[in-house]
């Protein structure tokens, strides 16, 4: 009698544990289709980029995750002056926040004065120094 009780209790054992994978399995991919749906429907908040010398000529409003800043014709913020590097910062949007990054250029990235060393947030009103050039920072929220 007892080893058939073993068994049973065995079997018991064996449905809960699988029934307890299931159920943590089904728990992961509902979340993960969850936060899957937020990323896909999230909106990246304009930012413009603007030169102080002549804010409104110079002034460029994009709405993609991803700018390069810098004197090469492929940037898509482009600056005619010889102390910014062919493609000097990287501007890009993630974790909810805009980020900017040097890109090993020569006389470094600077915000707000203070040189940047890894990637680091930006907030509405900052400024960005490449080389001797100021880039003046507007991040508009995002359309709803």
């Amino acid at each position: 009698m007892l080893p058939f009780l073993v068994l049973i209790f065995r079997f018991l054992a064996t449905a809960a544990l699988f029934g307890f994978l299931g159920w943590a399995l089904y728990t992961l991919w509902r979340d993960l289709r969850f936060h899957s749906q937020m990323v896909t429907t999230q909106k990246v908040p304009p930012i413009s980029l603007s030169l102080p010398n002549d804010p409104e000529e110079s002034r460029k409003t994009f709405v993609n995750t991803d700018i390069v800043v810098g004197r090469d014709n492929s940037c898509d913020f482009q600056i005619s002056d010889e102390t910014v590097s062919a493609r000097h910062a990287r501007l890009n949007y993630r974790y909810l926040q805009w980020w900017v990054e040097d890109l090993q250029s020569t006389n470094g990235t600077y915000l707000n004065d203070e040189k940047i060393e890894t990637s680091t947030i930006i907030i509405n009103g900052d400024e960005i120094r490449l080389g001797q050039v100021v880039v003046l920072i507007e991040i508009q929220p995002p359309e709803s």
